[in-house]
């Protein structure tokens, strides 16, 4: 249930398109069609809030977007909620990078709202999707092509790598970190879904390059802000 109202939702991170969201209550008589509360009938009843907690999932089983009920430990659940951790990881991160300024927080939004979308993909198992279910949920490989050259334009600013960096350079740098390391927990929870043809590949492509991006940033984050990055060094046991 979480996944597919996420669907609905995650178009509001991107300009470009429509408010989906907006438009859904326009349906339902609460909003013109500019958005604002119909003020028409002054004796409208304030429509109720929808809760929370739903208590479907009491039993251990959840949705997916195609309404396929499924266990909670299943793969499926395992990379959303990895997927989940790894978004809120990075709004960690947003915050202690624009405490320091940094120009490629919006990157860090964007980003965000893209694993909105992998989350969309993976809570639409292919097995019982419609075509409908497919055509909202389909992950292209745009994506993959805007993280290389993000992460091209920052290495290009980098010194060459010549140590194993340990995560340090700074709260922002070590967050970012922190951040990849989850991303590849995520990334190795969707390989079992792909493999079974159950999820799009761009959405595993989309995860393995985003973790080369965060530890790209998490070094340039750590340059621009003066940051000394502890490097590996092998302990002497004799």
């Amino acid at each position: 249930m979480y996944w597919g109202c996420a669907r609905l939702l995650a178009p509001l991170c991107r300009r470009r398109r429509p408010p989906i969201a907006a438009l859904l209550w326009t349906r339902r008589g609460y909003c013109n069609m500019d958005g604002d509360r119909d003020s028409s009938n002054t004796n409208a009843v304030k429509p109720k809030a929808p809760k929370i907690y739903t208590k479907t999932g009491d039993k251990g089983y959840s949705s997916t977007f195609t309404g396929e009920r499924r266990q909670k430990d299943d793969n499926v659940f395992d990379a959303l909620g990895s997927t989940d951790e790894l978004t809120s990881a990075i709004g960690l991160a947003m915050e202690f990078c624009l405490e320091k300024g940094h120009e490629f927080v919006d990157e860090l939004h964007e980003i965000q709202c893209v694993l909105q979308d992998v989350g969309s993909n993976v809570a639409t198992p292919i097995s019982s999707a419609r075509e409908s279910h497919l055509k909202r949920t389909a992950f292209s490989g745009k994506p993959v092509i805007e993280l290389e050259q993000w992460i091209d334009r920052y290495t290009e600013q980098l010194p060459p790598l010549t140590n194993f960096i340990l995560p340090s350079g700074g709260k922002c740098s070590a967050t970012l970190h922190l951040a990849r390391s989850i991303c590849r927990r995520a990334e190795r929870s969707m390989v079992s879904i792909v493999q079974a043809g159950e999820a799009d590949r761009n959405a595993a492509r989309y995860l393995n390059r985003l973790s080369d991006y965060l530890f790209t940033l998490a070094r340039y984050a750590a340059m621009k802000e003066g940051k000394k990055e502890h490097v590996y060094k092998r302990r002497n046991y004799d």
